[in-house]
């Protein structure tokens, strides 16, 4: 009986292949990269958030640590990322998707992958130094829930998303800390219900993606039954959209002239509803794909921001 050696350049399908050491190098690289998910920084752009609120975002020290913040957590997520593949290897390799994940695949070994994570974590910490110590408190907060979630909480059904959710808003939070700025009761509310509202259709796509196997390859998913996944985006959405008109005509109280704030109102609700269309269309496993991927969402934030932005800057 014939035994088969571990090739230098993995497995693909079920046969050894032997290759040049230069392209496994080129083939590890890229798996590496592709798993840094640099598609997912878009949401890191929430650290932007505080400082553009609060009319603050381009003066030049306040930019510049928001920036650092920005990249800070571009690192130690995709480092997070890394991490969550080589743990989850073995329930990636039963998914359509996630099985081409590189450590899934074996482009990229266990050992590199979690060496990768370990310096890309590193690197974001160091950026953290440039946006002050209550941005790298938050950071290992963030580190923290991340791997939290991965070893454990991502098994227990409405923790796992309340868990993610979590992720998002300390963004939002991190970006005020970062460059000083106040961060209001409106601004944590509007950030809380919108990234449950994600997190909840993001769910929901993985529900109708896999099907009766949504429990195979994750314990929760398969508690989650489709219409209170729906129930919960709606709430969410709903407490969000609430929240944000009473922060507006709140504004519109204390600034004078034309109610560019009570109109920011009309592209924020529409988005809303955009979105929650492409959720009951079965869309939102990838929230970022979603965002990048469907023009009249783009369109209706580029306008929201410009009606924002009017009303920061021009409604004084």
């Amino acid at each position: 009986m014939s035994t088969v050696a571990e090739p230098i350049g993995g497995v693909v399908g079920d046969e050894a292949v032997d290759r040049p050491p230069e392209v496994v190098r080129s083939s590890q690289f890229a798996g590496l990269v592709r798993s840094m998910r640099p598609k997912q920084w878009v949401k890191n752009v929430l650290v932007f958030a505080a400082p553009g609120a609060a009319g603050v975002l381009f003066h030049p020290a306040v930019l510049l640590r928001a920036l650092a913040a920005f990249v800070a957590f571009c690192l130690a997520a995709s480092g997070m990322y890394l991490f969550n593949d080589t743990f989850d290897a073995e329930a990636d390799r039963s998914h359509p998707v996630k099985g081409r994940r590189a450590v899934a695949a074996r482009t990229v070994s266990p050992r590199v992958a979690l060496s990768f994570s370990a310096a890309l974590v590193v690197g974001g910490l160091a950026a953290a130094g440039a946006a002050g110590w209550g941005f790298v408190a938050i950071l290992l907060g963030y580190l923290a829930l991340s791997g939290a979630y991965t070893l454990w909480l991502k098994h227990i059904a409405v923790i796992d998303i309340a868990t993610v959710a979590s992720g998002f808003v300390l963004r939002a939070i991190a970006g005020g800390v970062a460059t000083n700025v106040a961060i209001s009761q409106w601004f944590l509310i509007v950030a809380s219900f919108g990234s449950l509202f994600v997190v909840a259709g993001k769910r929901h796509g993985e529900h109708v993606d896999l099907g009766p196997a949504r429990a195979d390859a994750r314990r929760s998913l398969g508690v989650y039954p489709a219409s209170y996944l729906r129930y919960l985006w709606m709430v969410s959405s709903a407490v969000a959209i609430g929240a944000y008109c009473l922060w507006a005509f709140e504004q519109g109280r204390t600034h004078h002239g034309f109610p560019w704030y009570e109109l920011s109102i009309v592209p924020f609700v529409v988005g809303i509803l955009r979105y929650a269309l492409l959720l009951e269309s079965g869309l939102g496993a990838a929230p970022e794909d979603v965002i990048l991927g469907d023009r009249t969402l783009q369109v209706l934030g580029v306008v929201w921001i410009g009606v924002f932005a009017a009303a920061v800057y021009l409604g004084r």
